[in-house]
């Protein structure tokens, strides 16, 4: 008997059509499944048989041929146990033919038959969905984020004799129906209005956050740097629902998704001692790493400097291109890696540097060493430098003193973004940080003022092309802020005030 049951692979954040074929014989008692499977899918064997077993079925001594087409794709994961165990029991004639056509199954079993959740099912719905499958049936845990791709009807199984039951007319099948999404905050107690003083950081912040601009924040600590950082999330902008599959696939895949639909924009802090592989990507399956993890939100580096030469010069590519790509002997996957990079630093390595009342104790050479663990290149491209002071006595006491809330910024920056979703409509790209030179050249249009003021400081500070690019950037960004078609000198000189490290980090540190 031959029974044939679609299901779908990973690759990268895709998924591809893999056709499941089954084929029982009479003979001696064996199971052999091919079609270059893994590690899990071959041992998915022996889970399979305790599953059907447990379900109820008596399954019947034979040999049988588990076939994975197309044979030429690596299988990899657990995802394979269900379709398997349904093409088995319908190849022995426990299940109807037709009860399995124009259905996707995925999912992984238990020895109990229980199905459990996989990783990549709202990549496996899409593909669905492209290839004219009409159902797809997967776990219960895997079905609100599945249930986001419209014109597809999605069956949550908790169990393979459920399943069956259903399969064979006995019980009708559920569908599962999403509910409304919206976008959320990111859920931290973290407010602008609880950082005194640093009122130049803050407005760097929303600049930052309403653009999308990289930024690094350098002084001595206690100055308030992580805690800037870590505030940022409540003034992002909302997400979008094509925004939030987006990142929901990419969490999916990497096996990090939480629950359902992503509600708010990522924020991803590694610790310094992370190696390029954790925050690149990479590994025998070539997963997502860290930067990827934090497209379209903000992966901040705190004491940046710590962090090993090969991941920070890692991080060159993905700033300039959006996407990384991941390639190793068995597997290779592009991921995006839009993000916001945020650096936090001290001004040396004992961190006295600038601090009142404390005197530092580092050598010339060492702070020089210290400061040269950021290389030029990467400088180049953080759009924003903030030194951050200490912060006084006045500004954590006093009581008359107000500072604005999140929420109030927020506003504004949403604003800011609409602006340029509506600008950039059709391109692929969300925020000013991402235009190209062409869009610069279209929409980075100076007043007369503007224009003066900035061929005599283009000439005094030397500035390159990129640099060029990196300014008018900015500029846009502070224009939309006051709601200006025109770039002003007032914005210009904002702009320029953020570049103070544009020609020499040292000379700015």
């Amino acid at each position: 008997m031959h029974a044939r049951v679609l299901s779908c692979g990973l690759a990268g954040i895709s998924g591809r059509l893999i056709t499941v074929e089954v084929d029982m014989a009479g003979g001696i008692p064996s199971h052999e499944t091919v079609g270059l499977p893994g590690k899990a899918v071959s041992e998915s064997r022996e889970r399979v048989r305790a599953a059907i077993k447990n379900s109820g079925f008596s399954f019947p001594p034979a040999r049988v041929v588990v076939n994975l087409a197309p044979a030429d794709l690596k299988k990899e994961g657990t995802v394979y146990d269900l379709p398997v165990a349904l093409g088995m029991l319908c190849a022995a004639g426990f299940l109807p033919e037709k009860a399995l056509c124009g259905r996707m199954f995925v999912g992984e079993l238990s020895l109990s038959g229980d199905i459990h959740p996989v990783r990549g099912a709202l990549a496996m719905a899409l593909c669905a969905k492209e290839e004219g499958i009409g159902e797809i049936v997967l776990p219960r845990a895997n079905a609100e984020e599945a249930a986001c791709v419209f014109g597809l009807r999605v069956i949550p199984a908790d169990s393979l004799a459920e399943l069956c039951a259903c399969l064979r007319g006995e019980r009708e099948f559920e569908s599962y129906v999403a509910g409304a999404w919206t976008p959320c905050s990111d859920g931290t107690d973290a407010d602008m209005a609880l950082i005194r003083g640093q009122y130049t950081a803050k407005r760097a912040a929303e600049v930052a956050a309403a653009g999308g601009h990289n930024m690094l924040l350098a002084g001595p600590p206690g100055g308030g740097k992580t805690m800037l950082a870590r505030a940022l999330p409540t003034i992002l902008p909302d997400l979008t629902f094509e925004e939030a599959l987006e990142i929901t696939r990419i969490h999916s895949a990497a096996g990090k998704l939480q629950q359902g639909v992503v509600r708010a924009r990522p924020f991803v802090a590694p610790h310094h001692s992370a190696s390029a592989v954790s925050v690149v990507g990479g590994g025998a399956m070539a997963l997502p790493g860290e930067i990827s993890l934090a497209h379209l939100g903000v992966l901040f580096l705190d004491e940046m400097p710590e962090f090993p030469r090969a991941v920070l010069e890692a991080l060159r590519q993905p700033l300039e291109d959006g996407e990384i790509t991941v390639s190793r002997a068995n597997n290779s996957a592009t991921y995006p890696a839009r993000f916001m990079l945020v650096g936090a630093m001290n001004l040396c390595p004992c961190g006295n540097s600038g601090a009142k009342g404390r005197t530092c104790t580092c050598t010339p050479a060492a702070v020089a060493r210290y400061r040269k663990r950021i290389s030029g290149p990467l400088l180049d491209r953080m759009d924003i430098f903030v030194r951050m002071a200490e912060v006084s006595y006045d500004d954590l006491f006093d009581a008359s003193a107000s500072a604005e809330s999140s929420a109030s910024i927020r506003k504004r920056v949403n604003a800011c973004r609409e602006l340029q979703r509506e600008r950039f409509k059709g391109t692929g790209r969300y925020a000013n940080a991402h235009m190209t030179q062409k869009e610069i050249s279209r929409y980075c249009r100076l007043d007369k003022d503007a224009e003066s003021l900035y061929r005599s400081e283009f000439a005094k500070r030397g500035m390159s092309g990129r640099g060029n690019a990196r300014t008018l950037r900015l500029a846009r960004t502070i224009a939309d802020l006051d709601a200006s078609n025109l770039i002003r000198a007032e914005h210009l000189a904002e702009a320029l005030s953020y570049l103070a490290a544009d020609a020499f980090v040292t000379d700015w540190l």
